[in-house]
């Protein structure tokens, strides 16, 4: 395998037309081994991009030859999955000193899995939580993320299921890990 330099910054507003077509190819290719094709059209309704996150500042894209291959972020908001478009999204500011942060929207282009880039995007993460005074991260894994995350020390919360419009239940993990 052919070793690749990546770079890693905040995401801006410019960088949604890039990390868009990421998420789909994400959600679409990487579930697919996991979930019937229903649970994976499902996905979408419930996964996606949170522009809250880069207004926050606090929003990731990787880079590897001109290109944006990964993405991923954490939050000091309530909300624990979803999209801009998603239901259920809370926008309070949690409290660094009862409550996790929230590790969120993490997407690796479906050519570029199993580099390292999502654990570098959480070590980012992880370290600007701390920073702010958080002392555990939160996430709602998928299926397809789960083996990464208890790779980096996430342990399961609770398994439930996000319902959809469609009537698909789509099966996530609440997961958590000290920092």
């Amino acid at each position: 395998m052919q070793s690749h330099a990546f770079t890693h910054r905040h995401a801006v507003a410019a960088d949604i037309a890039a990390i868009t077509p990421l998420m789909d190819a994400a959600i679409r290719d990487l579930l697919r081994p996991y979930l019937p094709a229903e649970g994976v059209a499902a996905s979408f309704e419930i996964m996606g991009l949170d522009t809250q996150l880069i207004a926050d500042g606090t929003y990731h894209v990787v880079e590897a030859e001109g290109q944006v291959v990964g993405c991923g972020g954490w939050s000091r908001r309530a909300t624990l999955f979803g999209g801009d478009h998603s239901a259920g999204r809370d926008a309070a500011l949690l409290d660094p000193a009862h409550e996790p942060a929230r590790v969120r929207a993490m997407y690796t282009h479906p050519a570029w899995t199993r580099r390292g880039i999502g654990r570098l995007i959480l070590d980012l993460c992880e370290a600007e939580a701390a920073a702010e005074g958080f002392a555990a991260c939160e996430l709602a894994a998928t299926l397809a993320g789960e083996p990464l995350y208890r790779a980096c020390g996430y342990v399961e919360v609770e398994r439930f299921s996000a319902d959809t419009s469609t009537g698909v239940a789509v099966p996530l993990i609440r997961m958590r890990k000290a920092i």
